[in-house]
């Protein structure tokens, strides 16, 4: 089995080139897919955050406002760090147990929006990080997303920088230019994970 990291900031295109790996053979495990089913209807996971935050944070429905949330943590670290610190230990969990089912022969891709953020790179045998400019991240944000330009621009400054980011990367893939640009390099990165895999066999 071959571990690898994903990462990239808000609005490089992290999630097309994981959805290629997985048209390659790749085993995902998309850490804010489970980071949001942890934390779904009847979960002990919902049951702590509500416990730490109130009842306040949840919707009419009984699942979590995640706006509501996001409200109250984005701009205090204490109550960041009291959600994270419900958060991180069962989506960890849950990343263990999918890793496990994926078998010996598997190349696993966590992807793992904070994985410079949190120092995890150690994790595993190499770490690919999808990089474009900053003007390109908020381009994208506000043209393809919708994003308010200061929203945009406070969400990639609370992210590691592209410095950071590039400094624990192992393989880099450029996505700066349109999404035909994109196919061919996240195809030449495949091959060399799976070449990695054969030599570390």
């Amino acid at each position: 089995m071959v571990k690898v990291g994903l990462t990239g900031g808000i609005g490089a295109g992290k999630s097309e080139v994981s959805r290629l790996l997985a048209s390659y053979g790749a085993v995902i495990v998309d850490a804010d897919k489970i980071a949001r089913e942890v934390v779904e209807p009847g979960t002990p996971g919902l049951a702590a955050v509500t416990e730490e935050f109130g009842p306040e944070v949840l919707a009419v429905d009984g699942t979590l406002d995640r706006p509501k949330l996001g409200a109250i943590v984005f701009n205090d670290p204490e109550k960041l760090r009291a959600l994270n610190a419900i958060v991180h230990p069962l989506v960890g969990a849950r990343s263990a147990e999918l890793e496990a089912a994926a078998g010996p022969d598997a190349v696993v891709v966590h992807d793992v929006p904070l994985l410079t953020e949190n120092g995890l790179a150690p994790l595993y045998d190499l770490v690919i990080v999808v990089d474009a400019q900053p003007r390109t991240q908020l381009d994208r944000l506000v043209r393809l997303r919708g994003m308010a330009e200061d929203e945009a621009k406070a969400r990639m400054e609370a992210q590691a920088t592209r410095e950071q980011r590039l400094a624990i990367a192992d393989l880099v893939i450029d996505n700066d230019g349109p999404l035909e640009a994109l196919e061919p390099q996240v195809r030449e990165v495949w091959e060399r994970v799976r070449g990695w895999e054969g030599a570390g066999a």
